[in-house]
């Protein structure tokens, strides 16, 4: 693979890219790098994609913003800048996991005649976000814990022990999956205190405890609309956000040529718990 960088939305991008033809933006989560979609670079560029997975804004190597803005309407437009600045035309089209499907969500809604198909995975489009009973509540403890300005003090200790549990929490039955290379690559990306802060910015700035759950939320007016693009959504049959019930709904709330798939025995890492079957669905989907 190929490491470049690109000014985009006014940051500087450090990317990694394979391939040649229309461009293929690779948006990853926290804390994850471009070193989640290692196993669909190559698959995408042999199906005559250019295939670009940059790492988030404030996530080493790239620039931290000046601002220190870590607003999903920032990222999405960092995805849509990055269409412009990689000379992406009308047959682009987006992956996006964890924090780059919240991403991905936005910008195929906000400019929808720069992406011609959308791949997301693990967050489902926010009308169908399940209800937070006292199960989810306990599952989503990292939303309310980073809030905490201590978060910034016990995350990093004993070399991110945290972070070790969390993913370890998050993922999903299948036997022989090694997600060490992947939380070292992450842990790497915020090491530096200002990063980690960053990092942890997302949920504060995202999901203020002032407005979240009220009709001032910000995400909620950016996520309100579903892509007008044929989207293919994978979920984990072990990841309890969205269920089989909820899952068959979202297809069918999806534009026509749309699809949907529950990874059996996967958690919130399917691009790297299960690829051979990941990168199957999407290598169909986006060229069939």
């Amino acid at each position: 693979m190929r490491h470049d960088r690109v000014t985009a939305n006014g940051i500087d991008f450090s990317y990694v890219e394979e391939g040649d033809g229309p461009l293929a933006l690779l948006l990853h989560g926290m804390v994850e790098t471009p070193h989640v979609y290692r196993h669909l670079i190559p698959v995408l560029a042999e199906a005559g994609y250019r295939a670009v997975a940059p790492s988030m804004r404030g996530f080493a190597p790239t620039q931290i913003p000046p601002d220190g803005s870590m607003r999903l309407a920032d990222l999405v437009a960092d995805a849509n800048g990055l269409h412009e600045a990689l000379g992406g035309d009308a047959n682009a089209v987006i992956v996006g996991s964890d924090w780059g499907a919240y991403t991905t969500w936005g910008a195929t809604a906000q400019a929808p005649d720069r992406w011609a198909k959308a791949v997301v995975a693990t967050i489902p489009p926010a009308r169908f976000l399940k209800p937070l009973d006292p199960a989810m509540i306990h599952k989503l403890g990292h939303f309310f814990f980073f809030q905490m300005a201590v978060a910034e003090q016990i995350v990093p200790q004993d070399d991110f022990a945290y972070l070790d549990w969390l993913w370890d929490y998050w993922s999903g039955s299948l036997p022989g999956v090694d997600l060490t290379p992947d939380l070292a690559a992450g842990k790497d990306a915020v090491r530096d205190p200002a990063r980690l802060r960053l990092a942890l910015e997302l949920y504060r700035q995202n999901f203020p405890v002032q407005t979240y759950g009220t009709d001032r939320w910000e995400g909620g007016e950016l996520l309100a609309e579903l892509p007008t693009q044929p989207t293919l959504y994978l979920h984990g049959s072990e990841d309890p956000s969205t269920d089989r019930e909820t899952l068959a709904k979202i297809v069918a709330a999806l534009p026509t040529g749309s699809d949907g798939a529950m990874l059996e025995g996967v958690g919130h890492f399917p691009f790297i718990e299960n690829p051979d079957e990941v990168n199957r669905r999407v290598r169909t989907f986006l060229t069939g």
